[in-house]
């Protein structure tokens, strides 16, 4: 059979205007006319192609690859007035689950958008017309026709499993409306989609018509499913499922995890880096050289490659990129850019290395966990035990990428009855919390009220004592201090990268700064200034340490401060939390140890305590649980 009739059966080739038009132009340039038989009239068609990449000038040719070019954006790439709304509301929704709150959807936000969505499908469109252009797609023309006008017509890959659990890809059609980028060009996948086509015809030529079987190339297909695959004729049926197999798809190949980071630098070329992401079906959009250009002038971009069959580590699989010092995000290759299960420890390892990398892996989780309890409630779902204690940040606080706090948590809350939640979160009766002194009794397991003279060791035993739930709840920390000299403490510090301020070093210097030398486990106790205070308003040093101690609390001993530094790794970004100690002397001012965690890190700094100060009702402080006396 003669392969150009495979277009005719499939597109009607011969009978189309264009196809018309190439004879008639041919005759108006040669005097020739071309035969009317489909296989002539077909190639005739074909031969205008080949005109425009055989020219031996090489800038006439790459004019008229241009001209093609200009000729499929206008053609197919979307238009910007058929991007639809819902492109728009999906960054918004992106951006929303990863804590920015919500961005208004004005029209810059939609220009940008629209212009990104445009360059994308134009840089997609691009690598496939060069490289059919090129010396390295040695096919016939009617296979390069058959792969351009197939791509054209394929929209988004997408990936599922079946019941089975047997993975299957298929791209969506492609409307007018599309704004996804057109198909990866891969080409191994390629290769072996023309080759089974090709073969596939072959065979029929020359048995005259009779199907035989042809060979089984597919690595997951049985012979007679991949028979029925190719039967169809469908390139992206056929381009889909070889793209499966490559390794970098396959969840076999998704197992093998060997391979090396590669750091791309702040402000380098961002040619190697696109290059190195072509041909696979990435959701990230460093695929696109103006947006890596960009991306690189913020910071250094890592990628980690897997190995491929050779041994190559050339498979793209994680993506570090960097703002400046610090990670901006991270993304893999799994649907929605997520980290794949199988390489998630190389993603943890490497992160381990940045100053922030603990922390973000944190904001990455609580915004995926904010977004499920988010949905949840969207769908009058309840929520858990677990769900509450993190939407109401008794454990931790919720952190996400935005520079104010997620107002999804707000929103949730707003909806909740806290009353009705409490019973859930601790684990008990709503008439087993008391809600006064007076209310307690041998049943009270939770305590929500306002502190009182002895009430942490009258209480010792409950888990759960807030003043307000869930906004403020009382905390308890188990700290082991002794068993280590100054100079020990120093260099731990140092040891664990903690940022230490010149006046800790003062502080430490002082006589008063002593350490016990048989290590001791010790209570402490966190509240905020409000906690102690029913006025909401600021009190001075010499009120707060007075109140505290008529609740049954003491100053820790001055090594609480560096010791609870040592402990306190997973601190919360731009927190503050004080030492509630004697104060001690740096060039003559009193001083109480801070902790806190800005943008460079975990620091251990000194603040001013002198008996007029001021501290605000947010302010945290830690302070002894006092011992019975035995």
């Amino acid at each position: 059979m003669n392969e150009n009739l495979f277009l005719k059966k499939k597109y009607n080739l011969h009978a189309t205007p264009e196809a018309e038009q190439a004879a008639k132009r041919k005759t108006a340039r040669t005097g020739e006319k071309v035969p009317q038989d489909p296989g002539s009239r077909i190639q005739n068609y074909l031969n205008r192609f080949k005109e425009i990449l055989d020219r031996k000038d090489p800038s006439e040719r790459e004019r008229g690859i241009e001209v093609l070019k200009r000729i499929m954006y206008r053609l197919h790439v979307v238009k910007p007035e058929n991007v639809p709304e819902a492109a728009y509301l999906l960054e918004q929704r992106i951006a929303r689950e990863q804590g920015h709150g919500d961005i208004p959807i004005t029209e810059e936000f939609k220009k940008k958008k629209t212009e990104q969505i445009v360059n994308d499908q134009e840089h997609s469109l691009d690598r496939w017309i060069d490289y059919l252009a090129s010396s390295d797609a040695d096919y016939p023309d009617w296979a390069k026709y058959w792969a351009l006008r197939s791509i054209l017509e394929m929209g988004k890959l997408e990936k599922k499993e079946d019941e089975a659990g047997k993975e299957t890809a298929y791209f969506k059609k492609r409307r007018k409306d599309t704004v996804a980028s057109f198909a990866p060009l891969n080409p191994r996948a390629l290769a072996m989609t023309v080759g089974a086509l090709k073969s596939r015809l072959e065979q029929e030529s020359k048995s005259k018509g009779e199907r035989l079987p042809i060979e089984n190339i597919s690595k997951k297909l049985g012979g007679e499913e991949f028979q029925k695959l190719v039967s169809t004729e469908e390139f992206s049926k056929i381009y889909s499922q070889f793209l499966l197999e490559i390794p970098a798809y396959s969840t076999e190949g998704l197992q093998e995890t060997r391979g090396k980071w590669v750091k791309y630098k702040q402000g380098s070329d961002p040619a190697p880096l696109v290059a190195s992401l072509d041909g696979y079906p990435l959701e990230w959009c460093t695929a696109n050289s103006d947006t890596a250009k960009s991306q690189l002038q913020g910071g250094d971009f890592y990628v980690y490659y897997s190995i491929n069959e050779d041994g190559k580590a050339v498979i793209p699989r994680l993506a570090i990129r960097m703002q400046d010092q610090s990670i901006a995000e991270v993304r893999g290759i799994a649907p929605n850019q997520n980290v794949d299960p199988y390489i998630s420890d190389v993603a943890k390892a490497k992160m381990a290395e940045f100053p922030d990398g603990k922390l973000y892996e944190k904001k990455a989780q609580d915004m995926a966990r904010l977004t499920q309890i988010d949905n949840k409630t969207k769908a009058n779902q309840p929520l858990a035990k677990d769900d509450l204690m993190f939407l109401y940040e008794i454990n931790a606080k919720i952190q996400g990428f935005g520079y104010q706090t997620d107002p999804r948590i707000k929103e949730i809350r707003d909806q909740r009855d806290p009353k009705a939640d409490a019973p859930v979160v601790m684990e008990c009766a709503p008439s087993q919390i008391a809600w006064s002194k007076d209310e307690i009794d041998e049943n009270t397991k939770g305590y929500i009220g306002p502190l009182f003279p002895g009430i942490f060791t009258e209480l010792s035993a409950l888990e759960h004592i807030y003043t307000v739930f869930p906004e403020a709840p009382i905390k308890r920390i188990n700290l082991e201090i002794g068993g280590q000299t100054k100079a020990e403490l120093e260099a731990e510090l140092e040891k664990k990268k903690n940022k230490v301020s010149d006046y800790v070093g003062k502080m430490m210097q002082s006589k008063d700064f002593t350490t016990q030398k048989n290590p001791e486990q010790i209570k402490l106790i966190r509240l905020k200034v409000k906690d102690l205070f029913s006025d909401n308003k600021n009190h001075t040093t010499d009120e707060v340490y007075a109140k505290a101690e008529k609740l049954g609390l003491e100053l820790c001993p001055p090594e609480v401060g560096p010791k609870l530094r040592l402990q306190y790794q997973d601190q919360p970004l731009n927190e503050w939390l004080y030492v509630g100690m004697k104060p001690l002397d740096a060039d003559g001012i009193p001083y109480v140890f801070k902790l806190d965690r800005g943008g460079d890190g975990l620091w251990l700094h000194g603040s001013w305590a002198r008996p007029s100060d001021q501290w605000s009702p947010g302010r945290s402080f830690v302070f002894c649980l006092r011992k019975l006396e035995t």
